[in-house]
């Protein structure tokens, strides 16, 4: 069957759900350079790399995770309100980086129909401008991790998602860019298109990876869901 063979409605997705860093805008540098300027101001050592490890993790447990690696005199709570302020004013009045196809996919998709949600491990105050600089709200549902028990990789992010649109984890595609959150979507039952950005993604099941979303529309989402699909060709 031919990715773009979907005529009907039914052919789609019942849902589509959404990760922000790195998969709508490329805010990984943003996060990268606000570590190197906390790590400053202690006189702590950082790395890229050290950077790298954290890309979709829960905010809080990154931030219990960078107090020990730069061994810093604050909880990891201060360091969580440290970042997310410089990243939330990035998303205010920054440049954003938009990844290839985002945007055009989100409005394809609001275009269809198809419900869509925001499942971010960022918080609020990150994932709120973004939304107001998509222009009309896209999104039916917007999961974000302080409003979770249990952040990525656990699947209550994407369960959580889902049950707020109404919808089977099944019937969902959710759109990632990391490890983290590819194993929270995929633990929730979610089939997974992964666009890695800057770190690489594991194969697995319910897991099909391109190298972009530029040129995909919403029928190529559903066409993964359809039964011996083997995914699309990156």
């Amino acid at each position: 069957m031919s990715l773009s063979d979907c005529a009907t409605r039914t052919a789609l997705p019942d849902a589509v759900l959404w990760d922000l860093d790195g998969t709508i805008v490329d805010t990984e540098p943003v996060w990268l350079a606000a570590e190197f300027a906390l790590a400053g101001r202690f006189g702590a050592t950082w790395s890229e790399q050290d950077g790298l490890d954290l890309v979709g993790s829960d905010l809080l447990e990154a931030g219990r995770e960078i107090t020990r690696r730069m061994g810093l005199p604050i909880m990891a709570e201060d360091v969580v309100d440290a970042l997310v302020g410089t990243v939330a004013e990035h998303m205010r009045s920054g440049d954003l980086a938009w990844r290839p196809g985002a945007r055009e996919m989100i409005a394809a998709l609001a275009e269809a129909g198809v419900p869509q949600a925001l499942v971010t491990m960022s918080y609020s105050a990150i994932a709120e401008p973004m939304i107001a600089r998509l222009g009309d709200n896209p999104f039916g549902a917007v999961v974000t991790g302080d409003t979770v028990t249990n952040g990525k990789p656990h699947p209550e992010p994407y369960l959580s998602a889902a049950a707020a649109l109404g919808v089977a984890p099944e019937r969902c595609v959710a759109i990632e860019d990391s490890n983290t959150g590819t194993r929270s979507a995929s633990a929730a039952g979610c089939h997974v298109l992964v666009v890695p950005n800057l770190v690489a993604v594991d194969a697995g099941e319910r897991r099909t990876q391109v190298d972009s979303l530029a040129g995909l529309d919403p029928c190529d989402l559903g066409a993964l869901l359809l039964p011996l699909q083997d995914g699309l060709v990156p």
